[in-house]
């Protein structure tokens, strides 16, 4: 599949220097492209659909990428090229780069189309720290949920430490951004979704009546849902603590609720 190319020696390559202005995610927002690093990171996101523009892989990397390319269809539209080592350090954000990197094109989703009996989304409204993203969309997949929607100033999902700490969810979870917490309720509602979240003031989690499809909305990690969206939500509910923690960070309590969802559905779906 690698056709013979000429190596990459110079650290000025033009195509180098755009290669590392993704690193930038405004810069690569505006391409409409995601930058990955690592072969792992690289399968999920082949595996997932994403369309490869550019593969940039390390010279003595060059045997071991080309018997791990045959697990894929041939790409016609892709440029591959082959780098010297200090190359790819230079294009790297990694201690101990693995000598593959992809520059793939950003999927566009513009609305929820699921159509399943069951259906669990989550979203996330100011979720600012890119880990406990990342965190939320390994909850999100491994529960099932089909889609995960962003609202506000919410982590950049396709953001290097988004990506290593999904473990890959990212590529494989259904992900858009909105911009209005009201629209997305309204869009939902219309589509027959139940929408839910945490909130002090909720009824106990073991108290929670689940409609077949649930939306699951997750705040900002210091301040919590807005007024706005948890005021829009169907039912609000509560996480019982009786141990001296006052609170629980937002990725453990979205792993919590996705967990029971994922069961009372079960549940159901046995019982029709």
């Amino acid at each position: 599949m690698i056709n013979s190319e000429q190596l990459i020696s110079g650290k000025d390559n033009p195509k180098i220097k755009y290669i590392r202005s993704l690193h930038n995610r405004k810069t690569a927002i505006k391409e409409g492209v995601i930058f990955v690093e690592g072969m792992r990171l690289c399968e999920d996101a082949l595996n997932s659909g994403f369309s490869p523009i550019i593969i940039v892989y390390q010279e003595s990397k060059r045997s071991l990428v080309a018997d791990w390319l045959k697990r894929f269809p041939v790409f016609t539209n892709t440029q591959f090229l082959c780098v010297s080592t200090p190359v790819f350090e230079k294009i790297s954000s990694t201690v101990s780069p693995q000598g593959v990197a992809a520059v793939v094109t950003e999927p566009k989703y513009l609305t929820t189309t699921d159509d399943a009996h069951f259906q669990r989304i989550m979203v996330c409204e100011n979720v600012s720290d890119p880990g406990n993203l990342g965190n939320i969309m390994r909850s999100a997949e491994a529960f099932d949920f089909s889609e995960l929607i962003l609202v506000g100033q919410c982590a950049d999902p396709y953001n290097e430490k988004v990506l290593r700490s999904s473990m890959g969810a990212c590529f494989r979870l259904r992900v858009r951004q909105e911009v209005s917490c009201e629209e997305v309720c309204l869009q939902l509602r219309n589509s027959g979704v139940q929408l839910v979240a945490t909130h002090l003031s909720g009824r106990p989690l073991s108290e929670a009546v689940f409609e077949r499809k649930v939306a699951v909305f997750m705040g900002n990690e210091a301040h919590g849902l807005s007024q706005k969206c948890s005021d829009n939500c169907d039912m609000l509910l509560k996480i019982p603590m009786p141990g001296r923690a006052e609170s629980l960070n937002v990725a453990s309590a979205a792993a919590i609720l996705s967990y029971v969802l994922m069961q009372e559905h079960t549940h159901m779906s046995q019982g029709d």
